[in-house]
């Protein structure tokens, strides 16, 4: 049995989803179905840039999810197995509901647009940022960040983990992970502290476009970031991805939940090998393949 997961924010580039618009029927239907959702040149930002404009949380969460959904269905035009979990990183749960039949691809753009919207505008009221530290236990760094106001975004793998909250409190939290021995520091490329009490806002503004979705029991159980356990009763799926936003995204031990069901092949869809990767200091052993190219899917 295999999972498949789904890239999250931050792993765009210039030139995503080109090959996959060009060579695949499945793919380019959804390129042209988001590009009438949405209110830019999706296609044009994704395949062409300028990479500036790509990096914006606004469209950077639509164009992944776009992306990862065009490898799915291309992929699955090919292939008839049918997984035993899904999860995506953050955003990524998104486009594994879309993939597991819980959002319509329309729906799902809707939302991320919205999403994308809502964490910028959360961002520009209460400034912040993030970053990632390496090589420094998991216990010190949440000691850390109780004592300095910064707060966890992500538990992504053994020797990384994502902090975010106001800037002061991250600068202060930095300086204390180096002294505490981390190997590095290294502040991260977005535009506010996302996963955070900052983005509450967010999250009540998702909750008002979220009651107004219609959520469908997935054909496939999807992890959830909040709870990093299958999430299966629409209800559930919806107060999860409110809690997403302002919360921890809990990647470590949603792999190892689908890892103690006896998984050991897994799909990544989407640009990028981030999953791979921390896939790789979670268990080596296993066994990653990345679609996101023609080559990949034949």
């Amino acid at each position: 049995m295999v999972a498949y997961l789904f890239s999250g924010q931050g792993s765009q580039y210039v030139g995503m989803g080109k090959d996959l618009y060009g060579n695949f029927p499945e793919s380019r239907a959804i390129f042209d179905k988001a590009q009438e959702l949405l209110d830019f040149d999706l296609k044009q930002i994704c395949f062409e840039g300028p990479e500036e404009q790509l990096k914006v949380t606004r469209i950077s969460q639509p164009a992944i999810v776009t992306v990862s959904i065009a490898a799915f269905e291309a992929f699955k035009a090919k292939n008839k197995a049918i997984p035993g979990f899904m999860a995506g990183l953050s955003l990524g749960e998104y486009s594994a509901l879309i993939a597991s039949g819980s959002l319509t691809f329309e729906d799902g753009i809707r939302l991320i647009k919205k999403r994308g919207e809502l964490m910028d505008e959360a961002a520009r009221k209460n400034p912040g940022k993030m970053a990632a530290v390496l090589e420094l236990a998991a216990d010190k760094v949440k000691e850390i960040c109780a004592s300095s106001g910064a707060e966890i975004a992500n538990l992504n793998s053994p020797g990384q983990i994502v902090i975010t909250g106001k800037s002061q409190a991250i600068d202060k939290a930095v300086d204390l992970c180096v002294a505490a021995g981390a190997k590095r520091v290294i502040p991260l490329e977005v535009s506010g502290a996302f996963h955070s009490s900052l983005m509450a806002e967010a999250a009540q503004g998702l909750k008002e476009e979220l009651d107004k979705t219609n959520i469908l029991v997935p054909s496939v159980p999807v992890v959830s970031n909040y709870t990093a356990l299958p999430q299966d009763k629409p209800g559930q799926i919806r107060e999860n991805l409110i809690q997403q936003v302002r919360s921890s995204v809990r990647w470590e031990d949603s792999m190892r939940f689908i890892l103690g069901k006896g998984i050991t092949q897994f799909y990544e869809f989407g640009p990028g090998k981030v999953l791979k990767g921390l896939m790789r200091k979670i268990d080596p052993a296993v066994q990653v393949t990345n679609i996101e190219k023609s080559a990949d899917i034949s």
